[in-house]
């Protein structure tokens, strides 16, 4: 087993520091501040691939596999978690269009979606439906005509009224995950509002709204395969988007570490700097072992999905649950180590922290990830396997 990672690797993280480095690290606070979506900077990511990682090269897609994808996530993260989230959310949007779409809206769409020319929004949970996606009750009506008309309501949206693509999930059959399709709809059409961009703990640098659709019609050709095929597809995507969440919080959590080891070495108590007490080196110790396991965690899920292991989704909750919980504990033990400095917004380890704590209830809740386990668990032979 090789843990070093390849030349290619190291080629995709270095372009990805430099640009976090030179376009987010520097804007993050002022972001955070102004609640501004850097739309002109996600587009630059365009230029470098990073809007269509893993998306089907047929559609000018790099067609990475997950490991390397994350790798990119984390250190965009390192320069703003907020907006590296949402690249994540529009890669996983991108995907899952290119990898099910019908090839005459794919060569349509999928181009410009990785180009950074359209930007898009992934519309599962309602307000009523969370974690148990297959109860959502957005509906979409067959027509004559060969189109459906779509109604119902999204929320918790990220993106929305700033996006040019929905990726809809709605109910086309009986009740359950077995009725829900799929479906691209053009985020301008007749019928379609936003509610207010929330006011969140953290992600401000990105919008949340909620999104109402009344009598939206959308083509059959907008379908992503087949009917009742919808909630498969999430699934799928959400195995993807947990390990994407689970890195932009490592990439976080690094961030946090790097901003401690440099303040604590700077800022000295009782005449001697803070580095120097064994209880600080202690506890940064355990920050970068946190860090590590969490990093080596996501890389494991990404290596069983890029495998088509029988057990990826499990690990893909695992990981996403430890990295979150992880990165969380590691910035705010960041901002413990600034004391009073890290409470104030100079610093931006308060950010980390509002930034972190989303990530333990979105993509599926923590709480959540461990049924997943759980369940899993219970089939002995499953159990085994992922000895």
């Amino acid at each position: 087993m090789d843990f070093a990672l390849t030349d290619d690797q190291l080629a995709f993280q270095k372009t990805a520091r430099q640009f976090a480095l030179k376009e987010l690290k520097p804007n993050a606070a002022q972001w955070d501040a102004q609640s501004h979506f850097p739309i002109e900077v996600i587009k630059k990511t365009g230029e470098l691939g990073f809007l269509g990682l893993y998306t089907n090269p047929d559609y000018e897609g790099l067609g990475l596999p997950r490991l390397d994808s994350a790798i990119v996530f984390e250190e965009l993260a390192w320069g703003d978690t907020a907006v590296a989230a949402y690249i994540s959310i529009h890669n996983m949007v991108t995907w899952m269009i290119g990898e099910y779409g019908q090839p005459e809206m794919c060569q349509a769409i999928v181009p410009k979606l990785v180009s950074g020319d359209l930007l898009s929004s992934y519309c599962l949970t309602e307000p009523n439906a969370g974690s148990d996606a297959g109860s959502l009750t957005t509906k979409a009506i067959w027509q004559d005509n060969g189109t459906y008309v779509l109604n119902g309501e999204k929320t918790f949206i990220s993106g929305a009224g700033a996006t040019d693509i929905l990726l809809v999930m709605a109910r086309t059959g009986d009740a359950g995950p077995k009725g829900v399709s799929a479906f691209v709809v053009d985020a301008h059409s007749d019928g379609i509002s936003y509610g207010k961009n929330e006011h969140k703990m953290g992600w401000k640098a990105q919008p949340t709204r909620t999104i109402h659709f009344k009598d939206v019609v959308v083509s059959a050709k907008n379908r992503l395969g087949q009917e009742g095929e919808g909630f498969r597809f999430a699934m799928k995507g959400l195995n993807g988007g947990r390990i994407n969440i689970g890195i932009c919080a490592v990439g976080t959590a690094q961030a946090a570490l790097e901003t401690a080891v440099n303040y604590v070495q700077e800022r000295k108590q009782f005449g001697s700097a803070l580095a120097e007490l064994q209880s600080v080196q202690f506890k940064l110790a355990d920050m970068l072992t946190q860090t590590i396991a969490a990093r080596q965690m996501i890389y494991l899920a990404a290596a069983k999905v890029d495998s088509y292991d029988a057990n990826a989704a499990s690990y893909c909750a695992m990981a996403k649950r430890l990295s979150t919980d992880l990165s969380f504990e590691v910035a705010n033990e960041a901002l413990q180590l600034h004391g009073g400095y890290g409470y104030l917004s100079e610093y931006p380890l308060e950010r980390h922290v509002r930034d972190l704590r989303v990530h333990q209830i979105l993509e599926g809740t923590n709480e959540i990830m461990r049924v997943i386990v759980s369940r899993s668990m219970m089939d002995m032979d499953n159990l085994l396997q992922m000895r």
